[in-house]
């Protein structure tokens, strides 16, 4: 039954499919985006473009105060608070992927999520987390969507849902359903590094890379070199 919904969306190629799923569902939807302190703040901008276009609500809100909290991980944009640990370049896995954790980094972005649907009176958050972020991030493991689920349930005098609609599934199988929903992925960021162009070096970009070859389609962003 269509309802408000809030939408977690980076502005990244996952959260863009889960924003479209959502909407193609009929659901009344409110994107809400985050600026952590991220080195690849562009995904934000392709966020507000998106939502811009679709004519649908869209927050971002700034949090990156939490720097202060958090460090260790590459995907931080350097600061006085923290020193500048480069991107790792190579395949998507764990041992070359795990300085791109952000500790605690989506029950935060859930939890405020779930503060603006109930103010909303909205009756569920979606959030992109995929069967090939299992490995590396721990709060993608549907052992945490399921435990935060619970929670939420109980957490406020209406429940609000955690909804992943492909916790099962890989970024093959998001782009292999974006892409039958006409998609455009040009107006996505997937690049950890904050340049003028993705790098096509990171984890990030070779997963993304790996996944249009694997559905014989063509990534239409442009590369460095």
């Amino acid at each position: 039954m269509p309802q408000k919904v809030v939408v977690i969306y980076s502005g990244g190629m996952d959260s863009f499919t889960v924003l479209h799923k959502a909407i193609a569902e009929g659901h009344h939807v409110y994107a809400l985006s985050f600026n952590y302190g991220q080195r690849h703040v562009k995904e934000l901008i392709c966020a507000k473009s998106v939502c811009e276009e679709l004519g649908i609500s869209h927050k971002v809100v700034d949090i990156s105060a939490i720097n202060q909290l958090l460090a260790g991980s590459s995907l931080m944009a350097p600061d006085s608070t923290h020193e500048d640990i480069q991107v790792p370049e190579g395949h998507y896995a764990a041992d070359n992927m795990k300085s791109t954790v952000v500790p605690n980094r989506n029950m935060i972005l859930l939890s405020l999520a779930v503060g603006y649907a109930v103010s909303l009176n909205a009756r569920a958050v979606y959030y992109g987390a995929h069967s090939g972020d299992h490995f590396i991030y721990p709060d993608c493991r549907p052992e945490f969507v399921h435990k935060m689920n619970d929670v939420c349930q109980v957490a406020n005098y209406e429940p609000v849902d955690i909804v992943s609609p492909y916790l099962s599934q890989t970024k093959i199988e998001i782009l292999r359903d974006g892409l039958a929903m006409g998609l455009d992925y040009s107006k996505t960021w997937t690049c950890y590094n904050g340049r003028e162009k993705a790098c096509g070096k990171c984890g990030s970009c070779q997963e993304r890379l790996e996944a249009f070859e694997l559905n014989n389609a063509t990534d239409p962003l442009i590369y460095e070199g």
